[in-house]
């Protein structure tokens, strides 16, 4: 189901979302996502290239009640010898989305509207709540980025 707002967000509401990542969890002090969430992801990228871990190459950051949050990625198969990496099984059996395209730096505000017109239309959402990135690339205007709430 495809919701239309006026400004053009083609949010739709999907069924039965599943991933396993592997990565690292931390807490957000000062509700500082970014900074937490890079650290976590450049630190999951060492353990995944000190150990030669085939991977889908998408960073998916997640984010959980008190703060907390998973940086990860998928991989091609569970890894085979022992790395820090902790598992996170992620399951969303009914979810609200939207892919942003454009910089990074706008993904919080883009994702407040989608948030507000949600709200609007009495869609309860709960975490997690998950930021898929897709393949880097230098033109920001081009960047995309998959944003998707748990419903209630």
């Amino acid at each position: 189901m495809a919701l239309q707002t006026p400004k053009n967000m083609n949010i739709t509401i999907n069924e039965n979302f599943s991933v396993d990542l592997y990565g690292f969890a931390g807490v957000a002090s000062n509700m500082n996502w970014s900074h937490t969430g890079m650290t976590l992801m450049n630190k999951m990228w060492h353990e995944v290239r000190s150990h030669l871990l085939k991977h889908k190459g998408i960073n998916i950051w997640v984010y959980e009640e008190k703060y907390k949050m998973f940086a990860g990625i998928e991989l091609e198969m569970p890894p085979q010898q022992d790395t820090e990496l902790e598992l996170k099984k992620i399951r969303l059996p009914k979810y609200a989305y939207y892919k942003h395209t454009g910089p990074y730096a706008k993904i919080r505000e883009t994702g407040s509207e989608v948030l507000n017109e949600l709200n609007q239309r009495g869609i309860k959402t709960r975490l997690p709540h998950l930021e898929i990135y897709g393949h880097w690339t230098e033109d920001e205007s081009k960047l995309e980025t998959e944003l998707l709430w748990c419903l209630a």
